[in-house]
């Protein structure tokens, strides 16, 4: 009894393990079946945890299926286009090596230019310009003139413009100015960081006085050097006139792309200026953060007439440049806030705040503060070919309450233009003032109601005061607006009589 008992043991334990065996088994092939029909998109799965084939995961986002043999035929294809661009690459750089250096750096310069004209330079959107079919205006260069006289003036004129240029490049190639006395480079506040604007403004007369090597080497600068992108305060105003002005202009004579594509890209960098409730500009600009702010000294943080109105030209251009009606339609918005203004005795204050869009203080000057405002409403007219007829109104207005209310005649004879505060004349004149003998005569030829020889009769007058105002002291009489304003005068007149004097200072 006790053997089978014992012989009995054995067998009823495999009878268990059998069972065990069977029950795991089933939970197996349970578990196959079930991945198979029920879980989503297994084959996919399966393919992309096996393979990682580029072809599958490309497939699978797709929704499509392919076989094992569709994959690896892509991926051979993908293969043999990697090995094709590398065997070209290997072909290209040998061909350098066996360049020489001269042709090399002609392949750069072509590289650039080819960069260049489409708008993929530093700083640049690569579609932000269309094409621009450049024409080089007539008469810029090529002329000497006649008259021996004239020709040894230009000549004159043309050798002191080498020696600031040499010696600006000599002591303070880079820099905003040159500093004469200490002979080193200085960068006003008014461009923050910003560099080279020495080189930018005067772009436009190297090239008109032929002087092509320097106007190259400036080019070259511009290219390499000349970077808007940076955390600095600017004085919209003065990077407006200064870079964006010489950047158009240097375009429009040598229609270098570059220079384009510079000024449209700080066009750029200036447009958050004009978020304001009015849509007056800050006077200031934080050219990173598009932070902008007003001069506290100036009546109470307002915008100031000759800043915000000496924008027009410049941003009128921008808008033709690059395709973008946004440059125009600021400058443009100006004038809408100016014309809902009412003008005290039809006169433009200095001050008018951006925020309550009213003016500040009362206090009209045709200088300082004022000046080329006006300027800007003539030369908008003659820019546009004579159609902005707004332009026109707004400047023979200014000009007939200017003349009513300011200009005023000495005991000893001699015309000037007054200032006005608050009602009261002020009665003196800037040297500032002295470019208007010199906007007056440019204007008179459009002047209404057969005004054209009194307005000239006028710009004569100032010009006389404004030169008898430098003879009869101790400084000299090379006050830029004082020159320009004789030129003015003399090229309107066709006569030496009025401005002989001034090629002295030339």
């Amino acid at each position: 009894v006790g053997l089978r008992s014992k012989s009995a043991s054995p067998t009823s334990f495999r009878l268990t393990e059998k069972f065990i065996l069977l029950l795991v088994f089933s939970a197996f092939i349970t578990l196959c079946f079930g991945a198979i029909f029920f879980l989503p998109d297994s084959t996919k799965l399966l393919s992309g945890v096996f393979f990682r084939s580029s072809s599958v995961e490309a497939e699978t986002r797709t929704g499509t299926v392919s076989d094992t043999s569709t994959g690896t035929g892509k991926d051979e294809k993908i293969l043999a286009k990697i090995r094709k661009d590398h065997e070209k690459a290997l072909l290209e750089a040998k061909d350098t090596l066996q360049k020489g250096a001269s042709e090399i750096k002609q392949d750069i310069k072509s590289d650039k230019e080819k960069l260049a004209l489409n708008g993929q330079g530093k700083g640049a959107k690569t579609d932000s310009l269309p094409f621009v079919q450049y024409e080089r205006p007539p008469g810029a260069t090529g002329h000497e003139p006649a008259d021996p006289d004239i020709k040894a003036k230009r000549a004159k004129i043309k050798e002191m413009m080498q020696f600031s240029w040499d010696n600006y490049k000599r002591y303070a190639w880079g820099s905003n100015e040159l500093r004469p006395v200490s002979k080193q480079g200085h960068s006003s506040n008014l461009f923050g960081s910003l560099k080279g604007a020495t080189i930018v403004d005067a772009l436009d007369t190297l090239y008109i006085m032929e002087m092509y090597d320097e106007f190259e080497a400036a080019t070259e600068w511009v290219e390499r050097n000349l970077d808007f992108n940076m955390n600095a305060e600017i004085s919209v105003f003065e990077v407006n006139i200064r870079f964006v002005g010489g950047l158009l202009s240097a375009y429009y004579l040598s229609g270098k792309e570059v220079f384009r594509r510079k000024a449209v890209e700080l066009g750029e960098k200036l447009l958050p200026a004009f978020k304001t409730p009015t849509g007056i500009p800050w006077a200031l600009l934080n050219l990173k953060s598009g932070i902008g702010r007003n001069w506290p000294w100036a009546s109470g943080g307002s915008s100031i007439l000759a800043e915000y109105g000496t924008l027009h030209l410049e941003f009128m251009h921008l808008s033709a440049l690059s395709g973008r009606p946004v440059f125009a339609e600021k400058v443009m918005n100006i004038r809408k806030v100016l014309n809902r203004l009412d003008k005290p005795q039809g006169l433009y204050p200095n001050y008018l705040n951006p925020n309550s869009g009213q003016w500040g203080q009362h206090h009209v000057s045709v200088g300082g503060l004022g000046d080329s405002f006006y300027e800007y409403l003539l030369k908008a007219w003659l820019m546009s070919d004579k159609t902005d007829e707004e332009g026109k109104k707004l400047y023979y207005d200014a000009l007939q309450a200017i003349e009513k209310n300011l200009i005023r005649k000495s005991s000893g004879g001699l015309t000037y233009i007054a200032e006005w505060k608050g009602g009261l004349l002020e009665h003196k004149m800037g040297h500032l003032t002295c470019f208007a003998g010199g906007m007056i005569a440019l204007g008179a030829d459009g002047a209404p109601d057969d005004k054209t020889g009194h307005q000239m009769e006028l710009a004569a007058e100032i010009t006389r005061t404004c030169h008898e105002s430098y003879t009869r002291t101790s400084e000299w009489e090379n006050c830029f607006e004082n020159v320009e304003t004789k030129m003015f005068v003399q090229h309107a007149l066709n006569t030496d009589n009025v401005i002989h004097f001034s090629t002295s200072v030339l």
